[in-house]
């Protein structure tokens, strides 16, 4: 854009709040930016004085090709809508936050007869209770793993717990009390549920309380049993709640946000604050943001709390003042229906929030040192990686490959990534062999690594090609892998081999063995160096990483039904039959009119079912053929 096109599209920008979208030549957005006042926002940016440290306002000069705006009425609407054109454009310069998809949240629905914890990728505003976000999967099934352990409430789903016909080893084990096939109060059993809510919602007190009440009763009742169960229960949930009790400044449930930042490098800290105990702790660590520390924490923010049944607390404890917050804390009061309260540095005092602040800020300025700890080491590996194997650069991207099967059959091929020396999840990727090789790893190879390679010359997107392929095994699968690069033209990415650990003749111990293409012998590295562990880790994790997903495979298959697959049947009419009836002896012990009444079955597809659990039996007039 030129620079006196630049100045007149600058002069007629509004003064109203709303979005701001910085373009590059070909029309593509790189920049999604909201503000109070969009004249004064974006006039900032070309400002000769201006102190802006974001690493890509140099380039404006090169990269802008236009600026758009779009006006709102309020700056809350500015925020919904920045959070929205990030997602949609996912411009280069904004930090990418993870979707709300990727955050797991525990859901309590108390309308059914039983609830039951579920851990849910979407919460939807179903009439359930959510808690969370955890910030992993390890986090949200720990929790559970408490509750499970001491409060007993059913881990099985909906079709298990109808078809079941004996208590199962969670009951034998006391930690359920096998309402699905015992008669279990359905009043004690939604005590159990109501002291859930409390120990997940951070009322702990108040589940103390109750739980001491309710041991002292049943002492006094002679219920000598439930007093020991409930005393336990008491122990189980002071011993949580001490290791999570830090500052009891107020019983105010608070967030506390730290930052730290060295150049584009930052650690965004979360403190989660219930009742005056730390109940959580959250790091999100940005490898390059480009943005200023107050968008950045705006961005945070609405990221974290956009999603259906995301808990916000009664303040938000800040460290510095973002971009537009009083529209921020007028969306969130709007979400959580009562007022929420935005505290930028607060003042110490009695009751002040102003210690877990610093505890966020300590925790964040830790964090990032790890991470920079992390990314040394994990440099360091890389560089020794290059060296042994003569590459040009250190690879930032490694890859892989590993085949498993059970018995010959089932076969999987699994492909794992790491990122600078770490497991980068969203480039895994799980292949199901399609032919026929009956435990035949070199066929299954080249199947596997042909549906992966092809994709990555074709530049599919998520499928770009590594620095480093790495594949599990000797110089037979070595040469399995350079014939199929060679049968699609791919001649710029190096390969290696890692051969496990074996014994010799001698019965000496041979450590693992590094193989390239042209080489007869393994190449030369150092026992327990940092080359050889960096390949060891890739060919561990995809050795894991395999055997998962043909685990996986495995309990799909066996789980299968009689009627899975039956012509005419149908998928969703046989799960349905199943849901009905509990299982396929329970299909069989109904009659045809029992079976064509369900719902999403009818009359053709119950003859297919009848037909095949009773041949020959089933005889209708030609008016009832379907």
């Amino acid at each position: 854009m030129r620079e006196e096109e630049l100045r007149a599209r600058l002069d007629t920008l509004p003064t109203s709040p709303g979005c701001y979208l910085f373009k590059n030549k070909k029309g593509a957005v790189v920049y999604v930016g909201k503000a109070r006042s969009l004249r004064q926002r974006v006039r900032q940016y070309f400002q000769a004085n201006s102190s802006d440290y974001r690493y890509f306002i140099p380039l404006l000069d090169r990269v802008l090709g236009d600026i758009e705006t779009v006006v709102t009425a309020t700056e809350k609407e500015a925020v919904l809508l920045e959070n929205s054109l990030i997602k949609q454009h996912r411009p280069r310069y904004n930090v990418r936050l993870r979707d709300d998809k990727d955050y797991l949240s525990v859901r309590l629905d108390k309308r059914a007869a039983w609830p039951r914890l579920e851990v849910m990728r979407r919460p939807r505003a179903d009439g359930a209770v959510y808690f969370g976000p955890y910030p992993s999967a390890t986090e949200a099934r720990r929790t559970l793993k408490t509750i499970n352990r001491h409060f007993q409430l059913r881990t099985c789903d909906n079709e298990e717990f109808a078809s079941r016909t004996r208590p199962c080893l969670e009951y034998q084990i006391k930690r359920c009390a096998a309402p699905c096939v015992l008669p279990v109060a359905p009043e004690e059993y939604a005590a159990q549920v109501e002291y859930v809510e409390m120990f997940l919602g951070g009322r702990t007190r108040e589940l103390v309380a109750t739980l001491e009440a309710e041991m002292r009763a049943a002492s006094a009742a002679m219920e000598f049993e439930r007093a020991a169960r409930l005393r336990d229960q008491i122990t189980a949930v002071a011993a949580v709640t001490e290791t999570q009790r830090v500052a009891e400044v107020s019983d105010v449930d608070r967030d506390i946000v730290g930052l730290y930042r060295e150049g584009d490098g930052v650690v965004v800290t979360l403190l989660l604050v219930r009742n005056g105990f730390v109940r959580d702790t959250q790091s999100l660590v940005f490898g390059r943001a480009e943005l200023p520390d107050d968008e950045l924490v705006s961005q945070v923010l609405t990221g974290r709390y956009a999603g259906e049944g995301a808990t916000i607390p009664d303040e938000v404890v800040l460290p510095l003042e973002p971009e537009g917050s009083a529209g921020v804390a007028e969306w969130l009061s709007e979400l959580r229906g009562k007022e929420v309260r935005i505290l930028v540095k607060p003042e110490p005092g009695e009751g002040s929030a102003a210690p877990l602040l610093a505890m966020a800020m300590e925790n964040a300025r830790h964090a990032f040192r790890e991470k920079r700890m992390a990314v040394a080491s994990a440099g360091g590996q890389a560089e020794a990686l290059a060296r042994a194997l003569d590459l040009e650069e250190p690879p930032r991207t490694i890859e892989c490959v590993d085949i498993s099967h059970h018995a010959g059959a089932e076969t999987v091929g699994a492909v794992v990534c790491l990122l600078d020396g770490v497991a980068y999840k969203r480039g895994y990727k799980g292949f199901h062999v399609r032919t026929e090789n009956t435990g035949d790893d070199y066929r299954a190879m080249y199947e596997v690594l042909s549906r992966r390679f092809r994709r990555g010359r074709d530049k599919e997107q998520g499928w770009e090609l590594p620095d480093l392929f790495v594949v599990d095994g000797g110089r037979g699968q070595l040469n399995i892998a350079v014939t199929v690069l060679q049968e699609l033209g791919i001649t710029d990415m190096p390969v290696c081999s890692l051969a496990k650990e074996r014994e010799n003749v001698l019965g000496e111990k041979v450590v693992d063995r590094v193989y390239q293409p042209g080489r007869k012998n393994p190449v030369t590295i150092r026992d327990n160096g940092p080359a050889l562990v960096l390949l060891a880790r890739a060919r561990d994790e995809a050795h894991r990483f395999a055997n998962k997903t043909r685990e996986a495979l495995h309990h799909k298959k066996r789980l299968r039904s009689e009627l899975d697959g039956l012509p005419g049947l149908g998928p969703v009419a046989a799960r349905a039959l199943l849901r009905k009836f509990g299982s396929v002896a329970g299909v069989a012990e109904a009659t045809y009119a029992e079976i064509a009444a369900v719902p999403k079955v009818g009359p053709m597809r119950a003859r297919a079912a009848y037909e095949h659990l009773h041949p020959g039996v089933l005889q209708l007039p030609e008016h009832d053929d379907p």
